[in-house]
């Protein structure tokens, strides 16, 4: 088949030499919906504005999207071995 070019990596390592299997993905989550929850308060606020009634939907999408923002940051520090309280 042929070379990869990669090492082969013993079964025992010390942690900060081996490589990691799988990137973390709670960070970049969380920044989703901190971003969508945002951009959903401004749809909101413009709606409310404009007298539109459906800005109570974008309200209830906001709340939703800052629990999920707030429980992918929790999540990341107890993977992470942080204090998680609550």
């Amino acid at each position: 088949m042929g070379d990869t070019g990669r090492r082969s990596v013993p079964e025992q390592c010390p942690p900060e030499q081996c490589p990691r299997q799988e990137p973390p993905a709670m960070p970049r989550l969380a920044l989703y919906a901190l971003a969508v929850c945002v951009l959903a308060v401004a749809a909101a606020v413009v709606s409310f504005v404009q007298g539109s009634w459906l800005g109570v939907v974008w309200v209830l999408l906001a709340g939703l999207s800052s629990n999920m923002a707030w429980y992918y940051v929790r999540r990341g520090r107890a993977a992470r071995g942080g204090r998680v309280t609550g």
